[in-house]
């Protein structure tokens, strides 16, 4: 089955944040206001493949309320994107999650628009815009691997030094699922607004070279109210949403509680966040000040968030954070909010 049929339009995606969204934050934002389907962290497909998997897979780990997920993937290597695209889809990666049988990914992305120094300069992510024999290979490879099991799609950015169509023609003449578009060029990083209107080109190319092919876009939507009428006015398929998480965890409500949310909710949805990743990470595979960048989205805009926030930001454990924050529901503060 493909996922991708019984999307509604426009459907909308939690975007993949490297070391943001996690199984934990997966499962909060499902409790707040859930999108129609979610991408994993990206993972690097040749470190998969080594004798470093045991120390990735932390970044595909998902439970079966996390669904619809896609697994997104990087690397430079055609052979470790053959062979992780056929664990994914046979579902030997999800059993090594323990998840019971018939629980798994539901398509795979390959990730052609990081825009990070270092991946660049591997030659990877946005750097296959200037190499496109390799990209091809990478995609064919990929597409061999999953056998038609599960649909592939890829996110990329519009062009690597300036706007270049003829990547998107190319991505376009790929027989792809889905094409998620990040409204910037790689050497824009996150530096000027996302150009709307040239994803909208994109889309009109797919209309010529490629209608099956669905189109997603992706960069600077604040809310669904935004995102449905970008979707409208552009004609795409889908909308992805990243940064806006960190602005509201309700943001993929038709009507965001957010802004009128008490300090008392707050906190507590902090809290359910904490003891989610203390229990998905017994084992530390993540550091506990990962948990410092959710802070900013949840203690904020209150009286005190400030002083409570730097409290938080320099505990060094759950149960620290914990406590903290038990005493920060005493009576005379939930009397405030």
């Amino acid at each position: 089955m493909d996922v991708f049929d019984d999307l509604p339009k426009p459907f909308f995606v939690l975007a993949p944040m490297d070391d943001v969204t996690d199984s934990a934050f997966r499962r909060i934002v499902g409790t707040t206001a859930a999108p129609d389907l979610y991408f994993t962290e990206f993972v690097n497909v040749d470190g998969l493949q080594s004798p470093g998997r045991a120390r990735l897979l932390k970044k595909l780990r998902f439970t079966s309320s996390e669904r619809p997920l896609i697994a997104q993937v990087w690397g430079k290597e055609p052979d470790n994107f053959r062979e992780t695209a056929r664990q994914i889809a046979d579902g030997s990666l999800a059993h090594e999650f323990g998840l019971p049988e018939g629980v798994n990914f539901a398509g795979l992305d390959l990730n052609m628009g990081c825009p990070v120094k270092a991946v660049v300069k591997d030659g990877a992510c946005s750097a296959l815009i200037n190499d496109r024999p390799l990209a091809a290979a990478i995609i064919k490879a990929t597409q061999e691997g999953l056998a038609g099991r599960l649909p592939l799609s890829v996110k990329t950015r519009l062009g690597f030094n300036q706007v270049d169509l003829i990547w998107i023609e190319f991505l376009l003449g790929q027989d792809l699922r889905a094409l998620t578009i990040h409204g910037r060029t790689k050497a824009q990083m996150s530096k000027v607004p996302a150009d709307w209107d040239m994803i909208g080109q994109a889309r009109k190319l797919r209309d010529e070279l490629a209608p099956a092919t669905l189109i997603i876009g992706n960069g600077d939507v604040m809310n669904r109210r935004q995102g449905e009428e970008l979707a409208a006015e552009h004609g795409l398929d889908g909308i992805m949403i990243g940064r806006g998480i960190f602005h509201d965890p309700f943001v993929f409500a038709t009507e965001s509680p957010w802004p009128d949310l008490t300090a008392k909710r707050r906190i507590a949805l902090y809290k359910k966040h904490v003891q989610l990743f203390a229990a998905t990470w017994q084992n530390r595979e993540r550091p506990i000040h990962t948990l410092n960048k959710f802070c900013k989205i949840y203690i904020n805009h209150f009286d005190g968030a400030k002083e409570l926030r730097e409290r938080l930001m320099a505990a060094d454990s759950a149960d620290e954070l914990l406590s903290i924050m038990a005493e920060a529901e005493r009576p005379e503060l939930a009397k405030t909010a």
